[in-house]
């Protein structure tokens, strides 16, 4: 659209910069930093209006970011258009291009969003303020029930959340509870200007296919579908924090060294232990599996027997039993390259990309000698075969091979398994445990290392 010049502010615009206002505070903004996703569409330029009027009344410093996903051929047109309005309002304004995987299996848009959301969690922001309204609220409510989601999928999105698991900053949605159409009338009554997205309107999309195909004629049969579904949406939202806190009581006392007991999941109802099972996945950062990959998952836990090791492969991981607990491992079976890092005496020490970390601890009679660690040359590294290992002073020195394969530890995980050694003395093996000969006796100072996988 070309440029126009805005209007001065009407009093018809107050109720929407009062409930933007409202949000804010309800949110505890306090005097943090915000910064507006900056798209350079109609909802998010009146967003970029609506904040410029209230930052100096609730004192919050304000940014513009453009994620730039490189999709269009018109996207650096769009980049110049949200600088030249962010500077009109003398709001800071950066823009950053990202690469997006054309190929991902979950989706283009789903892609773009990932790449976007990796630019907000390394932000130094209190809330990255994003311009998704009701209407946008409907077609993810409508989509996540066409793909067969629980409570938490047809919760939609919140107002206000953390990035989850990334300690960066919230996502806030001020609009979230107003209508396009309202949003369309205030961005006209400001003669604000604004970028069309051609992909918009492309109903080989999945959400563009609802927004001009289906929903219109929804909204002729039932107008109020929108609020209607919203409050849908938040009823979904307390189930799925009941299920939540549900998970989280059942799980008490059964995570141990990094797995879940599987025990626990049978001597639960099959609800609640599908409950618990989601919650497990999902706090590993897996994505919730389909409900028939869940059921069957259950079903192999509750009849294989105790000596099996049921396996399935979800997202880029694979879910195993081992030992009674219920593991997350990398799906990559085979081994990676060899890898080896200095030990320092330092209580923790992040491997290789899918090796995990480990931990060092001091302990009383346990682990390793400490004094018999004193001033050798320690390495914690990978399996390069042929490697022998000590357990007890009343059995011979053994293979890690045959002992692995002893312990009904997994091929592929055997070859993840960390090795703490000095020259070619293995000290200490993840699964197997410490050299007999390294042991600390009862009353001694010792070091316990335990391998965190991830």
């Amino acid at each position: 659209m070309p440029a126009r010049t805005r209007k001065q502010r009407d009093p018809s615009d107050v109720p929407l910069l009062a409930h933007v206002a409202s949000v804010l505070i309800r949110t505890g903004l306090g005097s943090g930093r915000l910064v507006l996703g900056l798209s350079g569409g109609m909802d998010s330029m009146v967003l970029l209006d609506i904040l410029s009027a209230l930052r100096k009344e609730h004192s919050f410093a304000l940014t513009a970011l453009h994620v730039d996903h490189q999709l269009s051929p018109r996207a650096s047109g769009w980049s110049a258009l949200c600088a030249q309005r962010s500077a009109s309002y003398c709001v800071p304004f950066r823009a950053v291009r990202v690469e997006v995987r054309r190929d991902a299996g979950a989706g283009l848009e789903a892609a773009a969003r990932a790449a976007r959301y990796a630019v907000f969690r390394g932000l130094d922001a209190y809330a990255v303020v994003l311009a998704q309204h009701v209407d946008d609220q409907a077609e993810t409510l409508l989509l996540q029930l066409l793909r067969g989601a629980g409570p938490r999928g047809l919760a939609a999105m919140p107002v206000a959340r953390s990035i989850a698991g990334s300690g960066g900053p919230l996502l806030l949605r001020p609009l979230l509870e107003v209508e396009r159409s309202r949003i369309a009338t205030y961005a006209r009554d400001r003669a604000l200007d604004w970028v069309e997205d051609e992909s918009n309107f492309d109903t080989d999309l999945d959400r563009n296919y609802l927004r001009h195909e289906v929903l219109p004629r929804l909204a002729a049969r039932f107008p109020g579908y929108r609020q209607t579904w919203l409050r849908a949406s938040r009823n979904f939202a307390d189930l799925s924090e009941i299920a939540h806190d549900q998970a989280t009581a059942d799980a008490a006392g059964a995570l141990q060294a990094g797995g879940l007991r599987v025990s626990r999941l049978r001597e639960l109802s099959a609800a609640r232990a599908g409950n618990l099972l989601r919650w497990y996945l999902a706090r590993e950062g897996l994505p919730f599996p389909r409900r028939e990959q869940l059921e069957e998952l259950l079903r192999q836990l509750a009849t294989a027997r105790d000596d099996a090791q049921p396996v399935m492969q979800l997202g880029g991981a694979r879910v195993y039993r081992h030992r009674g607990m219920l593991r997350i491992g990398p799906a990559d079976a085979g081994p990676g390259k060899p890898w080896e890092l200095h030990w320092c005496g330092e209580p923790d020490l992040t491997l290789p990309a899918g090796y995990g970390r480990m931990r060092f601890e001091r302990a009383t009679g346990a682990g390793l000698a400490a004094a018999r660690l004193a001033g050798l040359d320690l390495l914690v590294r990978s399996r390069r075969g042929g490697e022998r290992i000590k357990l007890a002073a009343n059995r011979p020195t053994r293979t890690l091979k045959n002992l692995l394969q002893e312990a009904q530890i997994p091929q592929w995980r055997r070859e993840r398994l960390p090795l703490l050694v000095c020259g070619e003395q293995v000290l200490w093996v993840a699964e197997l445990g410490v050299d007999c000969r390294f042991a600390a006796q009862a009353d001694e100072a010792g070091i316990l290392p335990t391998w965190l996988p991830c």
